[in-house]
């Protein structure tokens, strides 16, 4: 979440005016994530998120994202729901934006991950895999493997800037994540973004994941190793194997993974932290001035690019095969 697109007053209310909900009473600018603008919008009704999607959200895959919380609502998971407008539509514009009021989850994410948080999201992901199982809309993941090279000669000319050297060691990563990304593996709706502030507790429960505008149609095991690297790794830049250990046990409680997944889980681990490396290095370059965004360091993926290219097995991730 962020803010690129500064919404007037008097914009605002003739927006929430489409709706059933009461006088705005506050809209307060959020500034975490790096995609959309995104604001806490109070009115007479209630608590909702506005979010206005910027450039690089696809217009034409919105329906997906909005039908997806819909159904995975109705299955089960925890997750906003789009708020439809008086004549029955829940995404409009704003701003010259596409636009849509979601539902206010309550909850905080962790700013403090423990190895409970871990445990809760691991089920939490495999519910989500398996609610998803019978979401009959698809969508290519534009940031899988075959959109790295792409997206790294957008930053290759300035990337020893961050790092000197960096665009050799990406070049050469990518080589091997080209030449060897396993197909066949087991796949459906993944939502390929869940970290930490995706991801709300209380009381020390999960209650629910937010921002599914990464969501698409992938490996289940890539989302894992998606969530090993953004949930498993300590402020040191040590990997916390307890923590591992309880997100896989708990994911495969509610859905069992199957061997094939479990040995191609380093390299997809390894393609995980190349996404996140080569997305954040690409704002890091890019980001205007004067939004109300906070860059993320690239290099932290760095290091979890190379622990993950010298992982041996899943035994380093805390479980066997044999398990």
């Amino acid at each position: 979440m962020a803010v690129y697109t500064e919404v007037s007053d008097e914009d605002l209310h003739a927006f929430v005016a489409q709706y059933d909900l009461g006088g705005v009473l506050s809209a307060k600018g959020i500034a975490e994530g790096v995609e959309n603008s995104n604001y806490l919008l109070v009115t007479e009704s209630g608590s909702f998120i506005l979010t206005l999607y910027e450039k690089r959200v696809d217009p034409a895959d919105l329906p997906f994202f909005l039908n997806l919380m819909e159904h995975l609502a109705a299955n089960g998971v925890e997750c906003p729901q789009p708020v439809k407008g008086k004549d029955g539509v829940a995404l409009r514009e704003l701003c010259g934006r596409p636009a849509v009021i979601v539902t206010f989850l309550s909850g905080m994410w962790p700013r403090r991950i423990l190895p409970e948080h871990c445990a809760g999201l691991g089920g939490a992901l495999a519910q989500l895999h398996v609610a998803g199982a019978s979401f009959p809309m698809w969508r290519a993941n534009s940031l899988s493997v075959a959109g790295w090279r792409p997206l790294f000669e957008a930053s290759r000319a300035r990337a020893d800037e961050v790092k000197p050297g960096l665009a050799g060691t990406l070049a050469a990563e990518l080589d091997v994540l080209e030449r060897d990304w396993p197909t066949g593996l087991p796949s459906g709706v993944i939502h390929a973004d869940l970290f930490p502030d995706n991801v709300f507790f209380r009381s020390g429960r999960l209650s629910g994941l937010i921002d599914f505008y990464f969501a698409c149609t992938d490996l289940f095991a890539y989302d894992i190793a998606i969530s090993l690297n953004a949930w498993c790794f300590e402020q040191d830049g040590s990997f916390n194997i307890t923590k591992a250990r309880l997100l896989l046990a708990n994911y495969r409680a509610v859905r069992p993974l199957a061997v094939e997944e479990m040995a191609a889980l380093p390299l997809l681990c390894r393609g995980a932290a190349m996404r996140f490396l080569l997305t954040r290095l690409y704002d890091w370059l890019n980001t205007p001035a004067g939004a109300m965004v906070k860059r993320k360091d690239p290099l932290e993926y760095l290091h979890k690019l190379r622990f993950h290219a010298q992982v041996r097995g899943i035994g380093d991730y805390g479980l066997d095969l044999t398990d």
